[in-house]
């Protein structure tokens, strides 16, 4: 039998809980990478959130980006970011400017990148708005990880709660490290998007300690915690894995045809997001969140005992159910063996205590 249809059935075997120390440590370390990067460099948040002035040209004079830049340090704004699209425009932002300063801007580009000024696109947002979507984006996060918290807390425990939250930041610090790294910029859309996978993160480890909270009410007396949770893990491993791909391909194909082939650049940062969080939180839900929740289940007393119990069947300690009566077993030792009369002579003596006569020789006859 293959290994795919062992894991259709739900037959395999993976020991998750016994290499979780080494997936844990390589979490762990793209956890304190991904938080380096975001402090060394920050993210590359839109103008929606951090406020300023963005300006879409068509390059046709071909200027490349030290040209830009020399021509915005003679207007004070050689700080700016300037990024040349795959269509031949040039995207330029820069921090909020007041008119004067924006006509300035305007006819420096116009003139080094050879466009009209009525041909060059201007979207201002003003810091006061971009501070109210922020605060906005935090708040829709922290209710979000509140109402996620409070119901698996209610539908199962806290316990798995708190290692369910662990894998939500988990996914958030990684996508995070990854978008600052690659200098993703953050839109609005791109919030969205980590709502929806955080979503789909939690979706699937709401699955796994299902099953695993069935699973251990039918073998609570017989199994460790980390057996059933290896169990359970096993059993819906092929459903994690059909939801990931299910969710991959549409995404993956938006990414691809959608952003990069059909140039929708508008839904490149909601795109890349939704697909580097849906496989981080697939990730996170095996093995981290349930292999975090049984190594801290089994510190508990009454697991310590069933492992033990278990552990004891395993090494054939335990008393079969179905033993046979042992036969007491017969005192040989030296003392015995001299006093107890041997099954011929006690045939051979008369009364009690008598001794055995030795056998008489017989004649023979001439």
């Amino acid at each position: 039998m293959s290994v795919f249809t062992k894991m259709y059935r739900g037959e395999t075997r993976f020991d998750f809980v016994g290499i979780a120390r080494k997936t844990l440590i390589v979490s762990a370390a793209l956890v304190v990478l991904s938080l380096v990067v975001l402090l060394v460099k920050p993210l590359n948040l839109s103008i929606d959130f951090t406020g300023g002035v963005i300006i879409t040209v068509e390059n046709h004079a071909d200027a490349d980006i030290g040209a830009v830049r020399g021509a915005l340090s003679d207007v004070g704004e050689g700080g700016a970011r300037v990024q040349l699209t795959g269509e031949g425009f040039i995207l330029i932002q820069t921090e909020a400017l007041d008119a004067e300063a924006q006509d300035a801007l305007i006819a420096t580009v116009a003139d080094v990148t050879g466009a009209a000024v009525e041909d060059i696109t201007i979207d201002a947002v003003g810091p006061t708005f971009g501070a109210e979507v922020t605060r906005a984006a935090v708040e829709a996060l922290v209710v979000f990880l509140l109402f996620v918290a409070a119901f698996i807390a209610w539908r199962f425990e806290w316990k798995m709660a708190v290692t369910a939250l662990a894998a939500l930041f988990h996914d958030l610090i990684i996508t995070g490290g990854l978008f600052a790294a690659f200098g993703i910029s953050v839109t609005p859309a791109t919030v969205i998007a980590l709502l929806t996978i955080l979503g789909y993160s939690l979706y699937d480890t709401v699955v796994v300690f299902d099953k695993v909270t069935e699973n251990v009410d039918e073998m609570h007396d017989r199994y460790s915690y980390t057996e059933i949770v290896n169990k359970s893990m096993n059993q819906v491993l092929m459903r994690s894995i059909n939801t990931s791909m299910t969710s991959l391909i549409p995404v993956g194909s938006l990414l691809i045809v959608g952003s990069f082939l059909f140039g929708a650049t508008s839904l490149l940062e909601f795109a890349i997001a939704l697909f580097i969080g849906i496989a981080i939180g697939t990730y996170s839900s095996i093995f981290v969140a349930t292999p975090l929740l049984a190594m801290w289940k089994e510190t508990e007393e009454e697991w310590i005992a069933n492992r033990k119990r278990a552990e004891r069947r395993r090494s054939g300690g335990a008393e079969p159910r179905y033993a046979k009566k042992a036969v007491p077993a017969t005192d040989v030792t030296p003392e015995k063996v001299e006093s107890a009369p041997s099954k011929a002579g006690s045939a051979a003596s008369g009364p009690a205590g008598a001794t055995a006569r030795a056998p008489r020789k017989r004649k023979k006859r001439r």
